[in-house]
């Protein structure tokens, strides 16, 4: 695998995880660079689960606020507006 050195800024608080990290799993702290690195690589775009719990919040919110109607009655208006678009437009409102 090529390798190329590169200089990075760190906070101390995240120096001293790196080097608790390196301890901890008897690596070398390039290693725990490119494990953690991959592993963040992994997530983007995957939900946190702050906005798991966000999105599940107003998925309860939402769904007891979808009307409660036949199947029928849902064709009905359907077939309602369909005429309506072809007809140009409602001539009442509903």
């Amino acid at each position: 695998m090529a390798s190329a050195k590169v200089t990075f800024t760190l906070d101390l608080a995240t120096v001293s995880r790196l080097e608790d990290a390196a301890i901890r799993m008897s690596i070398p702290k390039s290693e725990v660079v490119r494990v953690a690195i991959a592993d963040y690589h992994e997530r983007i775009g995957r939900l946190g689960e702050a906005e798991k719990v966000r999105m599940l919040q107003a998925f309860d919110e939402l769904v007891p606020r979808i009307p409660k109607r036949s199947q029928a009655e849902v064709d009905r208006e359907l077939r309602s507006i369909r005429q309506a678009r072809r007809a140009g437009g409602r001539r009442h409102p509903l």
